[in-house]
């Protein structure tokens, strides 16, 4: 007994050993992780990256709980999927909401902390201009400033590389050397730009153009409140209006006056994004015909795609048909070339002056239809174009689903006198649709958000007119709040941008729980 329990104990130290050694190995790593992520993590913070830096903690502090406790080790295997989902869905979706309720825009993009920086180091003349010439001297460059007939110089320095402190001008009767051109000042305006010179008065002085220098003063100078902002040159004071994100003027009594100044920063504005897309007509109107638009392209795209397909499958299956092998190759090809080449070819072919399509159209008919100019028309070539892009990978799904349909049901129908039409409404139609329902519910998803299509082909036009922000007859929702975040005639209003995307997850999600709900009570029903 003595000597197993001896066995046992010497056994334990190999395995002890190699247990605290994989052990220190794994914290090890998890420990230059976490810290490398730490880092990282401060640097978004300083940089006032706020939400990437609360990702990033968020992340690290779930890998390391996951990584080194034992009670999550089957967890370890999944978590690259949910990395993955919250980089690329959780946040993103977070992150557009939360845009959704602020001023975010192209003018609206830093801290107030930020903004105050940036008007500070604003400058203005604050004196006497002073005209100047530069000389090339033996040993480098001086330059010399007029003042009212007297001649003032530097000591020669080498223009390549200036002084970083401001240079004293002196007295001088004359410069010996040869006075550079224009030329010369324009090839060197750089290193002049930073070049200070301090007069005899106590006036610091730069260049101001090519032939001049000034007194600079910052123009805006904070108060003791850490807000206020004075204009030296004009002594009118400046405070944040939190309501629009600017700095604005403000009388005696501290009221708003006049115009604010730009850049603005980030404020929140509840729900006045939302109340935009509801109560403004520029914005509201091509909202919802857009809105109306987008589900109708989505159900014309799946009920096209899905028809035009099946009835090609029905066709290339057909035993009696010889070489349906070259037909089904053939008819698989636009699902072969890439979708934007594709779209390119199509914008060429209906093109209203030199496309083809028109060509053949005033050969044949006499009529030049107006593709890209006319409403209605700008909406029936997206559906061609969309039909012809979709309806191979529709057939493709039902050339196999045909095979599943047992031989018997037809061979039945035929008996009783049915003919092709009859069969394909009676037996095809039935026996594929359940098995493409949440294929279709897909497509119809995909085409309502088929931002690449109408941009490649339409760019959402032709315009619509009267509208707050830039929107077209062929804009689906994601091209539309595309062209408020990128094109917005009032600059990037991201924030407006982000109140409609939510509007569109919303529906969407919607749409899609209905569809799910309907689809399982069919299933149940069947």
């Amino acid at each position: 007994m003595q000597s197993v329990q001896g066995a046992e104990f010497l056994e334990d130290p190999k395995t002890t050993s190699t247990f605290n050694y994989r052990q220190w190995l794994k914290w090890s790593l998890l420990g230059m992780i976490g810290a490398v992520n730490g880092y990282a993590t401060v640097l978004m913070y300083a940089q006032g990256e706020i939400p990437f830096a609360l990702l990033t903690v968020f992340l690290t502090a779930l890998a390391l709980y996951i990584f080194g406790s034992k009670k999550t080790y089957a967890h370890r295997y999944i978590y690259p999927g949910i990395a993955g989902m919250v980089v690329f869905v959780i946040f993103p979706l977070i992150y557009t909401v939360g845009l959704a309720f602020t001023n975010y825009s192209a003018s609206n993009q830093l801290s107030i902390e930020r903004t105050q920086s940036v008007l500070q180091q604003r400058t203005f003349l604050s004196g006497k201009s002073y005209g100047f010439d530069l000389y090339q001297v033996a040993n480098g460059h001086q330059l010399v400033i007029k003042d009212d007939g007297q001649l003032l110089a530097t000591d020669v320095f080498d223009i390549a590389n200036p002084f970083d402190e401001a240079m004293t001008l002196h007295t001088v009767t004359g410069v010996e050397g040869k006075k550079a051109t224009i030329k010369t000042i324009i090839q060197n305006r750089t290193a002049l730009n930073q070049v200070e010179l301090a007069m005899p008065n106590g006036n610091d002085i730069r260049m101001s153009g090519l032939r001049k220098f000034a007194a600079e003063s910052p123009l805006f100078t904070l108060q003791e409140d850490g807000l206020t902002l004075l204009n030296n040159q004009t002594e009118q004071f400046y405070k944040p209006n939190m309501e629009i994100g600017y700095y604005q003027p403000v009388d005696a009594n501290g009221e708003f006056v006049d115009k604010p100044i730009s850049p603005g920063f980030v404020v929140g504005v509840g729900t006045a994004n939302f109340e935009r897309v509801l109560t403004d007509d520029g914005i509201k109107e091509p909202f919802f015909g857009i809105f109306v638009w987008t589900i109708v392209f989505a159900f014309l795209a799946v009920t096209l795609t899905l028809a035009l397909g099946m009835v090609l499958a029905c066709i290339v299956q057909w035993e009696p048909l010889k070489g349906s092998g070259i037909y089904r190759l053939l008819l698989i090809l636009p699902y072969a070339v890439p979708s934007f080449i594709s779209i390119l070819i199509f914008k060429g072919l209906f093109n209203q002056s030199f496309g083809e399509i028109n060509m053949l159209l005033e050969a044949m008919f006499g009529i030049k239809p107006s593709w890209f100019s006319d409403p209605v028309m700008a909406r029936v070539m997206v559906v061609i174009v969309n039909t012809w892009l979709g309806f191979p990978y529709m057939m493709i799904l039902c050339m196999g689903l045909l095979k599943s349909i047992p031989e018997d049901l037809y061979e039945a129908s035929a008996i009783d006198g049915a003919g092709p039409i009859q069969n394909f409404f009676k037996i095809t139609v039935p026996m594929l649709i359940k098995p493409l329902t949440p294929l279709l519910i897909a497509s119809f998803a995909f085409n309502f958000n088929n931002f690449v299509m109408i941009q490649l082909l339409t760019s959402g036009g032709p315009n619509m007119v009267g509208t707050s922000e830039p929107a077209g007859y062929t804009d689906l929702l994601v091209s539309y709040t595309y062209r408020i975040a990128f094109e917005g005639g009032g600059g990037q209003d991201f924030g407006l941008a982000g109140a409609i995307a939510t509007v569109i997850f919303v529906l969407v999600s919607g749409m899609a729980l209905l569809n799910l709900k309907f689809t399982n009570t069919k299933l149940e029903q069947d």
